[in-house]
């Protein structure tokens, strides 16, 4: 979460809006939709820390939009709280049965909403730093594989809304374990570390994710890439391991450690699957390293198919562009 706490405040009544804002806005950043299918569109849109919800709203009620909102991946982590002038019991129940968190009874009071929103607030923090953990390699501090799967659901359901294109990159680093029997496997480690770093510095976007798939193999999650610059991000990932000078005299690509590179550009469209990137760019990567190693290769692919369809990527060799 970021300094300032962000809040979705959803009601139909532009007057409940003000007072929640003139309660909320001196320490978190306020969004406010009148209407279920706004909330909806700015959920998604602006990622929220904490959603409070009118449950009476003409048409979409906030029964039906909590519903919505746990189950679509892209927010269902998103904490709901209530905001409601109803009073029984079997309202409450079935508020929470759809996955809100709390409620909130109306007319407000200030210093309620305020220790009720921070509470939680604390608890999504707490949630969302142990989940993180949950998927960081420990040795680069990278995301790690479970990390990759969560990146490739949420960003597949959030840009097949717009048709929005998705790369991704998979990288092994070449004749690794020749490099830990020569080097051993501290001198691996300190390998691994510093290819990690340099992966981190070939990237700019802050939505780009990046990864410690597998023992020696890497990837990235690049969302609103064409492949162009993909390829051209590739390259610079390439460029800057052989610029670490590592030296692998065990290697028959390089004298110092290298990498090879497979990329994988498709648009995202409904029905898209994500591991259909992973399986692209891992068979552009068996294609680099059967070339030869040190290279990148690449293709623009239909997300839909098993297997690439469009082949217009290029081949970048050790010494060009």
């Amino acid at each position: 979460m970021s300094e300032r706490p962000s809040i979705l405040i959803v009601d139909d009544e532009v007057s409940n809006i003000e007072i929640l804002s003139a309660v909320l806005e001196e320490d978190h950043d306020i969004y406010f939709a009148t209407s279920g299918a706004e909330a909806l569109e700015i959920a998604r849109t602006t990622l929220p820390d904490l959603i409070l919800l009118d449950v009476l709203m003409p048409g979409m009620d906030g029964y039906e939009v909590c519903a919505a909102i746990k189950a679509d991946p892209l927010i269902a982590d998103v904490p709901v709280i209530f905001t409601t002038a109803l009073g029984d019991q079997e309202a409450e129940v079935k508020g929470l049965m759809l996955g809100a968190i709390d409620y909130i009874t109306k007319p407000i009071l200030p210093i309620v909403v305020k220790a009720r929103v921070r509470n939680h607030l604390d608890m999504k923090r707490m949630r969302d730093e142990l989940a993180e953990m949950a998927v960081t390699d420990a040795l680069t501090g990278l995301g790690n594989r479970r990390r990759l799967e969560k990146a490739l659901n949420q960003e597949t359901a959030r840009l097949s809304r717009t048709g929005g294109q998705l790369s991704v990159i998979i990288l092994d680093i070449d004749f690794f374990k020749k490099f830990n029997d020569l080097y051993g496997h501290t001198a691996g480690d300190r390998c691994l570390m510093m290819v990690a770093a340099a992966l981190n510095r070939a990237v700019h976007h802050a939505s780009d994710v990046t990864i410690r798939y597998g023992g020696e193999e890497f990837a990235c999650v690049l969302p609103e890439i064409e492949h162009l610059e993909a390829m051209e991000i590739a390259l610079g990932i390439r460029d800057r391991v052989q610029a670490l000078g590592i030296p692998h005299s065990g290697s028959d690509a390089s004298p110092y450690v290298s990498v090879s590179l497979g990329v994988a550009t498709a648009p995202c469209l409904p029905g898209s699957q994500p591991e259909a990137w992973i399986k692209a760019a891992d068979k552009q990567l068996y294609v680099a390293k059967a070339a030869g190693r040190n290279l990148v290769e690449g293709i623009i692919f239909d997300a839909k198919e098993t297997l690439p369809a469009s082949p217009a990527g290029r081949t970048i060799e050790a010494g060009g562009s």
